[in-house]
């Protein structure tokens, strides 16, 4: 046996659970881990130098094939350099398996290089810590290691998904003597877990019904959820069939749905919005990005609230919840669609199903599209808001849109992506803007789509270290907005009062995004005229390579024309 067989057994073990991908960021004490992924024949690796980096690639790769990634480190601080990317796939509910290479706890607190305190570092934001023992020889402790593998792979995988964490101390000798070879034991233990679906019973059934049925007015709201063919349709047919307005961000993943109500950032707040306000609020997904949604509903509180939720914790964004309904989103809504079309053909009901409240919706979303296309086509300079809008149209079909946070994700919220098939990813998980170039990456690297990332400069020039790879994903285009600097502080009223506003909170600077193209060999150019941008947009779409397209707008332009968007809404209702 290999002086360090358990670590050998353990990667093939990550194999036979299904890991296809891992993650490694080099370091020693690490060297056991590295090298058993680097010579598994049956897991592609990817090496990156910078742990944060790392984690999010490993996040992005995670997010396409919704199966765990493993990432790797060495020992010390290296392990929370991790700990943002953990965190987002926490709340994003991606799994990801931690594997962070420890030296033997005796040797905390003696002067020795590389030393912290790993186990449970990650505290509360992996769904479970687990620690293996520094000494591999005894055969309880092989089990317990064969044992704990298995059972931290199965628990990423449950529901809800999530990273979980080994902390693996090894001691010395840890690099291979060139006769050892790397061959997992035989009859390696794989341990399975069987799948169940949630279900409602019949009268838990009657009594949602019940509850339906006395609802004059009813709004499905979706938070942030993955594209689902499958949940689109059946929401399609119970805003066409039975009048409920269906609202969502555009990180719902409804584009193609012609009842979909996206422009509420836009007409909430307009006007006196009580007539607008649910007897009953069906929500589902996870983070909503609109603000004014959030106002709303907690300003004008529906009578009934139900969350459609798997999860254990009781989602109350709107404070208003009254029910959590643990099931599927695509059950719930296929199951409530068939039993109420149902009831209606029985009861001969069918066409009798008033229109009002959800034609109060449709109407509301009109006039702000109406609005909102009218203020667009008045803009002669160059600026976010319309840049944005020819990037969205550019998309080719069935392309992946990244979109980091701050002002990006919000601009792209406010304008959508239209009818077409594209998929929409950000971290909304804890909406920082870490590691989106990272994740958008690790996308690229395995969806085999078109993937567009736009992204701000400061949240790019944060996260360079993601393209610290050896080869790019020629599928992968990038769209940096450089107004150099943090421009969500100039919209947002209370940093934009402050005579610090420059130096402490955009933290302005006159970097561009030129040079770090350079470095990594992507094709670069760059737009500051109106004229230039829409051939520059093309090109980049039509290139064969990974390339980057920086856009230079003016702070003060982007606010004034912002702000000038809502005051044309409100004044022209």
């Amino acid at each position: 046996m290999a002086v360090l067989q358990p670590l050998i057994d353990l990667v093939a073990l990550c194999a036979q659970q299904g890991i296809q991908h891992a993650v490694i960021s080099p370091g020693s004490r690490s060297a056991a881990l590295t090298l058993a992924f680097a010579r598994s024949t049956h897991i592609k690796t990817y090496v990156i130098m910078d742990e944060r980096a790392a984690g999010f690639i490993a996040l992005g790769i995670a997010q396409q094939i919704k199966a765990p990634v493993a990432i790797v480190c060495t020992s010390g601080s290296a392990a929370y350099n991790f700990a943002p990317a953990v965190v987002e796939a926490y709340f994003q509910q991606v799994p990801l398996l931690v594997l962070t290479a420890d030296r033997p706890k005796e040797w905390i607190h003696q002067q020795d290089g590389q030393t912290i305190y790993q186990n449970e570092i990650y505290g509360k934001h992996v769904k479970k810590a687990y620690e293996l023992p520094a000494d591999y020889t005894h055969p309880d402790a092989q089990w317990y290691i064969n044992r704990t593998v298995n059972e931290a792979i199965l628990a990423s995988m449950a529901f809800p998904q999530g990273p979980v964490h080994i902390n693996v101390p090894i001691r010395e000798p840890f690099y291979p003597e060139a006769s050892e070879a790397f061959v997992p034991t035989a009859g390696l233990r794989k341990v399975s877990r069987l799948t169940t679906e949630a279900v409602l019973s019949v009268d838990t059934w009657h009594e949602l019904l019940n509850e339906w049925d006395e609802s004059e007015r009813i709004l499905i709201a979706g938070g942030q959820h993955g594209a689902d063919k499958d949940l689109n349709q059946v929401l399609s047919h119970i805003a066409e069939e039975l009048h409920v307005p269906i609202l969502g961000d555009v990180i719902t993943n409804l584009q193609g749905n012609d009842w979909l109500i996206s422009k509420q950032d836009l007409f909430l707040g307009q006007r006196t919005d009580e007539d607008l306000a649910p007897d009953l609020l069906i929500t589902f997904g996870k983070s909503f990005i609109s603000k004014n949604l959030k106002l709303f509903l907690r300003a004008n509180p529906p009578l009934r609230h139900w969350h459609i939720s798997e999860e254990q914790n009781l989602i109350d964004t709107f404070q208003t919840l009254t029910t959590q309904v643990p099931v599927s989103p695509g059950y719930f809504f296929a199951k409530l669609f068939e039993d109420i079309d149902y009831q209606r053909f029985v009861q001969n009901l069918d066409g009798e199903t008033d229109d009002t409240y959800a034609e109060k919706w449709l109407w509301m979303n009109r006039t702000a599209t109406r609005l909102l296309m009218e203020y667009l086509r008045l803009q002669t300079e160059l600026n976010e808001l319309t840049v944005y809008e020819k990037v969205l149209e550019a998309l080719p079909d069935g392309s992946q849109l990244h979109v980091a946070n701050s002002m990006p994700i919000r601009y792209v919220n406010m304008l959508g992506v239209g009818q077409r098939n594209t998929e929409v990813f950000t971290n909304r998980g804890t909406s920082g803007i870490d590691g989106c170039v990272s994740t958008a990456v690790g996308a690229a690297l395995v969806n085999e789509v078109p993937t567009y990332l736009i992204v701000g400069d400061v949240a790019f020039l944060y996260d360079r270290n993601g393209l610290l790879l050896e080869e790019f994903p020629a599928n992968l285009k990038i769209i940096v907005m450089n107004n150099s600097g943090g421009n969500i502080f100039r919209m947002i009223d209370g940093p934009a009062r402050q005579p610090e506003l420059e130096q402490y909170f955009e933290t302005r600077h006159a970097m561009k995004a030129e040079r770090t193209a350079a470095d990594s060999g992507i094709l670069y150019a760059s737009v500051t005229e109106t004229q230039e941008l829409a051939g520059a947009i093309q090109k980049l779409v039509e290139s064969k390579q990974c390339s980057l397209l920086e856009i230079f707008t003016d702070p003060e332009t982007n606010t004034r024309i912002f702000k000038g968007l809502k005051e044309y809404i409100r004044s022209n209702w």
